[in-house]
């Protein structure tokens, strides 16, 4: 299948709730969203979910359920992102069945060798490329060497890079064989949505000099 250069995280603590991130992220024309409410109830993440699901669908955007497979099953959504402490990977598809696209979180080229080796996820979030605050127990920033090692164990599988990252990092700031990019914080800056997804998609648009 083919992939949308951004991937668009929900944040808690944001101004806007869940629902409204979602319907202005539809609205500035993203094409994958993913709904990350962590610590709330299943009950909480199904209410939000069925609300934005007809939302995504009149924009044509994807709609992925962060850790909760169970609820991303029940709405109906586009898929389930797994993290290392979530449901195992080969379990979930397992689950799942072709319903989902499965995402998984590679933090190690350890977690990398175990996401190709399960045979059974979508595409992978790798990182962090930086220090961000939208993430509890974030991992080690990965040095260079780390994201080439990661990045060639994981090829073919699409990868995209998370963390901290903004439009001046698009696209020569990051390393060379990504997918795409994963970003949260930096949409919602200065309470402009449309601006900052557009800023995004515009750096996309620039011919590259990827770092190596």
């Amino acid at each position: 299948m083919t992939y949308p250069s951004i991937q668009c995280l929900t944040i808690d603590h944001s101004q806007l709730s869940h629902g409204e991130q979602i319907a202005a992220l539809c609205a500035a024309g993203a094409e994958w969203i993913q709904l990350r409410m962590k610590g709330a109830s299943d009950a909480e993440v199904t209410a939000v979910a069925e609300a934005a699901l007809p939302v995504c669908r009149a924009h044509q955007c994807r709609l992925i359920i962060n850790d909760k497979i169970d609820v991303a099953l029940a709405v109906g959504a586009d898929g389930v992102h797994l993290g290392k402490d979530d449901l195992p990977w080969v379990a979930a598809r397992e689950r799942a069945g072709t319903r989902l696209l499965i995402g998984g979180t590679v933090n190690s080229a350890a977690d990398a060798q175990a996401a190709v080796d399960c045979g059974c996820l979508d595409y992978v979030g790798v990182g962090p490329f930086r220090f961000t605050q939208t993430k509890q127990k974030l991992a080690p920033v990965l040095s260079p060497a780390q994201w080439r090692e990661i990045l060639d164990l994981l090829a073919p599988l699409p990868a995209f890079a998370i963390g901290g990252i903004t439009a001046a990092d698009v696209p020569d700031r990051l390393p060379r064989g990504l997918a795409g990019i994963a970003v949260s914080g930096t949409l919602y800056q200065d309470g402009d949505i449309t601006a900052n997804y557009q800023a995004l998609l515009k750096a996309y648009a620039v011919p590259t000099t990827q770092a190596p």
